[in-house]
């Protein structure tokens, strides 16, 4: 979904169309793939191969994604023109500000994937391979990063207010360079601390901005909710890394951090702004309603409730339960977009 909105909002919000209509189906297709693989790589069965072929669908998927967007605003690549709009001036300063750190964040895609590919392979690594620090840099320095500058230009666009400059202003600085010092000095140190502290300042900012942005505005909708759910799951997971900094670190804190911020932050943060795109009404099938959007957030942030206590507490029947019911809420989602999806391509 990430690399959906990305084909999406990038280039729109460079004043530029989408120079492609062909490499988006293969990147998907090679994305999904490798993910699947890798998946299936971390079950007892299949042979090593299995990962090798996952990374190399992913890392040339994500060659793919790179070059259709970097080709298709080539020739904005500062980002100077923004699309902002007439009547839209109050937006212009944060959209010009907000377009060169989506560059940096597909950078981090970039190396993230590489370092994915150099692990365990003849390819000379930029860091050590070990794995957290590959999806720091994915996860933290691409995904992340991509929902603070895109969330800072659309979020104001879905809630009918202008976002608060100077918190734009320190969000994504922090979170351009958090990521990049988390996967150098995971494990502790300085740059470790530094990288917490960075990353926990973005997220906090970030949630400032939406937080205020919500306040302000008399417009409610699900999707609306979902965001503001998802970021305060993301404070949650970036409070549980500054203890990491500062504290202990068990197995149990880091699979709950991962929680909150990939299924609680990422997960229901992209959910909410996709259904605002694509609101539920805009199809006609069973299930196309604002109620089913509900019960997706509820079973996503429900489940992810019971994840994160039964984590904590050893309670693995009630993490085993979480996570039923947030895969429920998942394939329910995806059955309302992959029907949005055919809705909207038939008309």
């Amino acid at each position: 979904m990430v690399f959906g909105m990305g084909y999406l909002l990038i280039p729109s919000y460079f004043e530029r169309v989408l120079d492609a209509k062909w490499p988006p189906a293969i990147q998907l297709g090679l994305t999904g793939t490798g993910t699947g693989l890798m998946a299936v790589a971390f079950l007892p069965v299949g042979p090593p191969l299995v990962e090798r072929l996952g990374e190399i669908a992913w890392v040339l998927g994500v060659i793919v994604f790179l070059g259709t967007i970097l080709w298709t605003i080539r020739d904005n690549l500062a980002g100077r023109e923004t699309g902002t709009g007439a009547g839209k001036e109050e937006l212009e300063w944060v959209d010009r500000y907000a377009n060169p750190f989506m560059i940096v964040a597909l950078g981090y895609v970039l190396v993230g994937s590489y370092e994915l590919l150099a692990h365990g392979s003849p390819l000379p690594g930029i860091t050590d391979g070990y794995v957290p620090r590959v999806s720091h840099l994915l996860a933290a320095g691409g995904a992340t990063l991509l929902v603070f500058t895109l969330g800072v230009r659309i979020a104001p666009r879905f809630l009918g207010v202008p976002a608060r400059k100077e918190l734009v202003a320190v969000v994504l600085p922090a979170g351009a360079f958090g990521p990049a010092l988390l996967a150098y000095g995971l494990g502790g140190g300085p740059a470790f601390i530094a990288g917490a502290i960075a990353e926990a300042t973005a997220m906090v900012g970030f949630g400032g901005v939406y937080g205020l942005l919500f306040a302000r505005s008399d417009r409610r909708t699900v999707g609306l909710f979902g965001v503001l759910a998802g970021v305060g799951c993301g404070i949650a997971g970036v409070s549980l890394g500054l203890s990491f900094a500062f504290g202990t670190v068990s197995s149990e804190l880091v699979t709950s951090h991962l929680q909150l911020n990939l299924l609680g932050f990422l997960g229901l943060c992209i959910i909410g702004f996709a259904m605002q795109f694509f609101p539920p009404t805009a199809g006609r099938f069973k299930g196309a309603t604002e109620t089913t959007v509900w019960l997706v957030i509820v079973a996503l942030l429900g489940g992810l409730v019971f994840i994160v206590v039964g984590t904590l507490a050893e309670v693995t029947i009630l993490a085993t339960a979480g996570n039923v019911l947030a895969l429920t809420g998942a394939v329910v989602y995806s059955y309302l977009v992959i029907r949005l999806m055919i809705a909207v391509g038939s008309r």
